[in-house]
């Protein structure tokens, strides 16, 4: 069984709703294999490709560092009590369009569990690290972590190659009435939208499958 997952890399609640559905999937216990399709979606698609600090910019949009840290505060809770580790105060901001084209680039040529392994990897360097997942050069050594050949990624983050394709795709997402993530969708036709918990996304893996 295939779901797709419209989500952005900039998304903290995307990167809880990886977990949870890694969860949701071991919990299921093996009742049907599962292949989760990642599908770009940009919160900010006008954002910058240079750095800047997300408490910084937050701050700006928000006008309060006291609802900030508070708002960062609850996150980081929410995620250690799941496994996942933010680290916000360490957290910039970019557009996310090279981090999209990669892992657009990760599912044409390598299986699965590789692509999950990446996905994490880019969420777990933004939210935890503090990388520029806009960087090229970060991104080859976070794909050849992953087991991907950097030197294929490398070429392929050097050419135009992906970028009609994801920023297309973005396009349909929103064309189809996607407007927040993470988007889940499954076989059947149903959508699970937002922070849907482990157990939501289980019964709807379950449905899929009936």
């Amino acid at each position: 069984m295939k779901v797709e997952v419209h989500a952005d890399f900039a998304c903290a609640w995307c990167r809880l709703g990886l977990r949870r559905f890694e969860r949701a999937v071991a919990a299921a216990g093996g009742e049907q294999p599962v292949e989760l399709v990642h599908r770009p979606y940009q919160l900010s698609p006008d954002a910058s490709e240079e750095p800047c600090s997300t408490v910084e910019l937050m701050t700006r949009m928000i006008g309060s560092r006291d609802q900030v840290d508070a708002m960062f505060g609850e996150m980081t809770r929410l995620g250690a009590s799941e496994g996942v580790e933010y680290r916000f105060d360490r957290a910039v901001e970019v557009n996310t369009l090279t981090a999209h084209r990669l892992m657009w680039f990760a599912e044409q040529k390598y299986p699965a569990p590789v692509r999950s392994e990446l996905a994490n990897a880019i969420y777990d360097a933004h939210f935890r690290d503090g990388v520029n997942i806009a960087d090229r050069a970060q991104l080859v050594a976070l794909a050849e972590r992953c087991g991907l050949d950097g030197d294929g990624v490398r070429r392929f983050l050097d050419s135009e190659e992906g970028v009609a394709e994801v920023t297309g795709q973005v396009a349909e997402a929103r064309r189809s009435g996607i407007t927040s993530v993470p988007t889940f969708v499954f076989e059947n036709g149903e959508l699970l939208r937002g922070a849907s918990t482990s157990e939501e996304i289980l019964a709807a893996l379950r449905r899929a499958a009936q």
